[in-house]
This record gives C-alpha cells, structure tokens and sequence, in this order.
C-alpha cells in the first residue's frame, strides 16, 4: 500500500510529468526539466523537493563531474494504491481524488491519440476481459502486469540503434456489473 503523502506528490500534474520524464530519460538537470516543461527553475526545484520528501525521486551527482548543476533521478518505477487501502476518511478521499486525477490523466493521454492518430505510422491496441474474480485473484493480476511490464520494459535495448518513440500503457481492473 502505498502512503497517503506519496500518492499526492506524485497526483501533481506537473509531478507526473517530471516523473514520466524521468522514466523516459533517466537521470535529469533540473534546468532540462525547465525547458522542456516551459517552467521556471525554482518552480521544477519545488516540485521535485516535494517529490523526493515523499521518497519518488533523489538527487544523483551530475554525469560531468560539475557540482553546480542539480540532477535527479527516480527513486522507485510504479505507484499503487487503492482508495480502500486506508482507515482515515480524509486519506480515502486524497486517494480517491488521486485517482481521479490519474484518470484524467489516462484518459486525456488516450483522446490525445486518438486525435493525432491519423498522421501517424504507430498504430495503438486497446484490449479489455471479463471475468469472474475475487479481491484476491484481482490483486495477482495487478501484480503479474507489473512484472510483465518491468520484464518488457528490461527487455529493450536501447543501444541497439533502433529510432523509438514514448510509449504510454495503462490498464484498469475493478468489480463490475454484467
């Protein structure tokens, strides 16, 4: 289970961003972040101090060796968490709205693609299923998608030459109605 502190640091639009590019990227300078996002510097410094106080990212030594500039790093690859996790009202409902806010997040990313799809050369998948499953069984589904995307993800040499671009999954599993 994730803490509530870490789920509303990484909830943060301008969070997520500099988390997604971090995943992207690896090590960052902040004044990368800067403009690539359009942000001023001590408004990227802000928000990475917010997200390493929640133990997401940490601050690694420059690759040159120059100690006046500020590199980040991720601390941890995935986040988790279910509004049921916790006892606390207003924890469940920070996780609730936290997971709103990822929502539309996923799904402006998705309206996106759809959009500027027609000039692409990448084409998408969508999948869904339905089955009958405990609380569980729903869990271990979680958990074997995390690991077939770390397994996926490891499995990509980036040193290959090969030309790649972003790419963007995300999955729901939840109780529902038939």
């Amino acid at each position: 289970m994730e803490q509530i502190d870490v789920i509303t640091a990484i909830s943060h639009p301008l969070r997520r961003r500099i988390i997604d590019r971090l995943l992207l990227h690896g090590p960052t300078q902040v004044g990368t972040f800067a403009r690539a996002f359009d942000v001023q510097v001590g408004s990227i410094s802000h928000h990475l101090r917010m997200l390493q106080k929640a133990g997401v990212v940490e601050q690694v030594d420059d690759p040159s060796g120059d100690r006046r500039t500020s590199w980040w790093q991720l601390s941890r690859r995935s986040f988790s968490w279910s509004s049921e996790d916790f006892d606390s009202p207003s924890d469940a409902l920070l996780a609730r709205e936290a997971q709103r806010a990822n929502l539309r997040n996923q799904l402006d990313r998705l309206k996106r693609w759809y959009r500027d799809s027609d000039s692409s050369d990448w084409s998408g998948f969508n999948t869904d299923t339905l089955a009958w499953a405990t609380q569980d069984e729903l869990l271990d589904l979680q958990e074997r998608l995390l690991r077939m995307l770390d397994e996926w993800r490891s499995d990509i040499d980036g040193d290959d030459g090969r030309e790649r671009t972003p790419v963007y999954f995300f999955a729901h599993g939840f109780p529902t109605e038939v």
